[in-house]
């Protein structure tokens, strides 16, 4: 179940259109600003040209003085233009940026719908990589354009000494940008396919960091590692492709504008020593065809970033366009209301049916762990409700017709490997800071000690991924974010599985008192949190087979007893 909004899909060049409108009034004044840079810088050469010929003439001070001046102003308008004006699109690009990682990231979480086949860590890459380089459209076009001011200028001036340099220069200009046009297409194709290659391997190593520890358990480590490998080597070998498009691109764009200039430089000259042009237009000529390749070089550059920020808003927009797991309802449950699963068939389960009651501490002891994973998918909206046969009612009312965002206000679903994020032991547990129980929850979680050993207490940097923590302690600390956020109605799925035996049973006494009058399920194989539920349901082959307390299923059960005894 989503929220996605409803909208039309946005295709990539759908998300280019819409990142241009949304600055164009940046967009407009860095424009304005970077063509009156590009236009200081060629004016620069022409003014030379006009002092020599003018000092040449008549030979006085006072335009010498003039002429100084106005290559103070020329400079001093270049400085400032590019300063002021990169800074206006450098911010316009930063927040375009934003904006869409914020968009990517919010589709993620949904989650992306399945027929998109994204990863966590591709959808990662997308946020990042890809939002930054559909985001430099912004910068890219008022860069053309300036570019094109600058050459248009150069064409204009150059045309005025005489007719055929300027054509010299609009034709060569016409003649790289095919050129160059053409290459750029290979470009963003090959961009396309390493980012995709790229998200792979990020998708890949992040899903050998959380299964080190077991793959190291049955010594799984070194096929793992080769398949790895393998699809970093196809990254590596793509992004050695798109390099060498890339050198040869700017390669070209460097021996063509350099071929122009000199086209430009050796034609002025013939012109000069035909008598056809003077000699302070020769100069002019001369600085402009030098001057010219930075524009030059800056318009033949444009296509290729072009095709990039285009496939990096076709890949975002794998994400945007996924369409939602499930249409999305607009309800609410019940405030104080239970959970019930109504025959639901899916994976492992087979008409699997049970109710817990508002209020009720209930425990499920799954007999095969399939079938303990599946049903906190189905909890957890992983899977949506058109997926599976059965239903799920949150307070009375079916998941289908409820709203993602009122269901998981409602409902908390904590898996066994609860991701830990960088930052500090209190920014796991409450990351919006609005919680009111973090205390009772780091005690009810047997987080106490943690906090104690280090002087910082609940303001202890935590690595990415809960690095510099133990299996326990990162487990007890995804135990307490999921007690603080007292939800009124919470799952927790082998919440204990990384701790002794006497922490185990102080965690789950701690648990049972303080949800108690709240609505609690644990898929668990614990016995000390079996023995502390008001009910035990045995969940074998996808159905309840049996319903008890811990207690009299141990001594009137004996399958249950071998499965959950210790």
């Amino acid at each position: 179940m989503t929220t996605a909004e409803k909208k039309r899909p946005r295709p990539g060049p759908d998300i280019l259109r819409t990142a241009l409108r949304r600055n164009t009034g940046a967009m407009a004044g860095g424009t304005v600003l970077m063509g009156l840079y590009q236009a200081g810088e060629t004016a620069f050469p022409i003014a030379l040209g006009l002092i020599v010929e003018h000092t040449m003439r008549d030979r006085s001070l006072g335009s010498l003085g003039v002429s100084i001046a106005a290559l103070a102003v020329i400079i001093t308008t270049v400085s400032l233009s590019w300063r002021f004006g990169m800074r206006v699109l450098q911010k316009a690009n930063t927040t375009e940026a934003h904006r869409w990682r914020v968009r990517v990231a919010e589709c993620g979480l949904q989650p992306v719908a399945r027929d998109v086949d994204l990863k966590s860590g591709e959808v990662l890459t997308i946020a990042t990589e890809d939002a930054d380089q559909t985001a430099d459209i912004i910068e890219v076009v008022p860069l053309l354009i300036s570019s094109l001011v600058a050459v248009l200028v150069a064409s204009v001036a150059l045309g005025l000494a005489d007719p055929r340099l300027g054509v010299l220069v609009i034709a060569g200009t016409v003649a790289i940008l095919t050129v160059l046009s053409v290459m750029s297409r290979r470009i963003g194709s090959g961009t396309r396919e390493q980012q995709a290659r790229v998200a792979r391997a990020g998708a890949k190593v992040a899903d050998l960091i959380i299964g080190l520890r077991p793959l190291h358990g049955f010594g799984g480590n070194h096929a793992a590692f080769r398949s790895y490998r393998k699809v970093s080597a196809e990254a590596r070998h793509q992004s050695v492709t798109v390099a060498r498009a890339n050198g040869a691109y700017a390669g070209a764009a460097l021996a063509l504008n350099a071929v122009l200039a000199a086209a430009v430089t050796l034609t002025a000259g013939w012109l000069a020593f035909e008598g056809r042009i003077t000699i302070g237009e020769l100069v002019m000529a001369v600085g402009l065809a030098q001057f010219i390749m930075e524009p030059l070089k800056l318009f033949s550059e444009m296509p290729k970033y072009v095709m990039i920020a285009r496939a990096s808003a076709e890949r975002m927009a794998l994400v945007l366009n996924a369409p939602p797991v499930t249409v999305p309802g607009s309800g609410r449950p019940a405030a104080g209301g239970g959970l019930e699963v109504d025959c639901v068939r899916h994976g492992a389960l087979r008409e699997l049916k049970f109710h817990v009651a508002a209020g009720e501490f209930v425990a499920i002891a799954a007999y095969q762990p399939r079938a303990a994973a599946d049903l906190a998918a189905v909890l957890a909206l992983r899977v949506p409700p058109g997926a599976y046969e059965g239903v799920v009612r949150v307070g009375g009312r079916d998941l289908a017709d409820l709203s993602v965002e009122a269901v998981r206000e409602h409902l908390l679903v904590n898996p066994y490997d609860g991701e830990i994020f960088a930052g500090t032991l209190r920014t796991n547990i409450d990351p919006s800071g609005t919680g009111r129980s973090v205390t009772e929850a780091v005690e009810a979680s047997m987080l106490t000690d943690v906090v104690a050993l280090h002087p910082d207490g609940l303001d202890h940097p935590v690595r990415d991924r809960g690095a510099n923590l133990s299996g326990g302690q990162r487990q007890r600390l995804s135990l307490a974010r999921a007690l603080a956020a007292d939800t009124e109605v919470l799952v927790l799925r082998d919440p204990t599985t990384a701790v002794d035996a006497v922490t185990e049973q102080l965690i789950a006494r701690n648990v049972a008192a303080l949800r108690r009058g709240r609505t609690t399920l644990v898929i668990t194989s614990s016995p000390a949190l079996l023995d502390v539920a008001d009910r035990v349901l045995v969940l074998d082959d996808g159905v309840v087979t049996a319903e008890d307390t811990h207690r009299n299923l141990l001594a009137t059960d004996e399958g249950y007893c071998r499965a959950v005894a210790r």
